[in-house]
């Protein structure tokens, strides 16, 4: 019985270490992401910290929305479907006023803006809190300003779903690989039981390429190095009146909407 209970011990103080402790054990000093770094390869591009601009006016149609959606699902092998079982998943989607900026709202706004719909994804913080509380650092804050995801160290206790508060991220349920169509071959398929989101099109970058939802957006999206001021996204911020979502929480989001 001694013997039977020492063990029991033994494996629930592993079980504990990795599930709940696994902040301790994966310390920064122990565990660094090959990523923690963006490649500097050569033709890519890179910044001091990547930023999008969402300008709100150039979405008039739903083909407007469609078609940078639509992109960026293509190139990312987002899951789409209707089945039973099936979760949506979120990289980049489109909702009302009132749930992308709670707080913004007075009873005087203009209803171009109060009945549009606008474009969400995540937010990729300076300050994340998605990476704190992640025990394994699957998610973790890259040097160039992007909070990437390392799918192979996710274990799906979600923790950074509860921390992000945003509602950018999504669990898969179920395998989503029956659910992507035409899938792309240069871009993992993520499995069951791991978190995703958006990842600025990380992999792109590296190939000297913009995000595929800018690409699409026809100048609806622009995208660049916050940190350089001679930068084109500096220059569309100085021009143009812009706001961010939830500034109040602290979390520095990257992510401006032209209104």
């Amino acid at each position: 019985m001694g013997s039977n209970r020492r063990q029991f011990l033994r494996i629930a103080g592993v079980t504990t270490l990795l599930g709940l402790g696994g902040a301790w054990t994966l310390s920064a000093s122990s565990y660094q992401p090959e990523e923690h770094t963006a490649r500097k390869k050569e033709g890519s591009l890179r910044a001091g910290r990547w930023g999008m601009v969402i300008d709100t006016r150039k979405f008039q149609t739903e083909e407007d929305f469609h078609r940078v959606i639509e992109a960026c699902h293509s190139t990312n092998n987002v899951p789409e479907g209707e089945a039973k079982e099936f979760q949506e998943i979120k990289w980049i989607w489109k909702d009302h006023f009132e749930h992308v900026f709670p707080g913004k709202g007075n009873p005087y706004l203009a209803e171009r803006v109060e009945q549009s719909e606008y474009l969400l994804l995540c937010n990729h913080c300076k300050n994340p809190p998605c990476v704190r509380v992640c025990p394994t650092q699957a998610t973790y804050k890259r040097d160039d300003g992007i909070v990437q995801m390392d799918f192979h160290r996710c274990i799906g206790c979600r923790y950074c779903m509860a921390g992000c508060p945003f509602g950018a991220r999504s669990f898969n349920f179920c395998d989503p690989a029956p659910y992507v169509k035409d899938k792309n071959p240069d871009f993992p398929v993520r499995m069951r039981g791991v978190v995703e989101k958006c990842l600025f099109c990380y992999q792109r970058l590296e190939e000297g390429k913009q995000p595929a939802c800018v690409e699409a957006s026809n100048g609806g999206l622009i995208f660049g190095d916050l940190d350089d001021p001679n930068s084109h996204i500096r220059e569309v911020l100085r021009e143009n009146y812009t706001i961010r979502r939830k500034v109040d929480l602290g979390t520095e989001p990257s992510v401006f909407y032209i209104v």
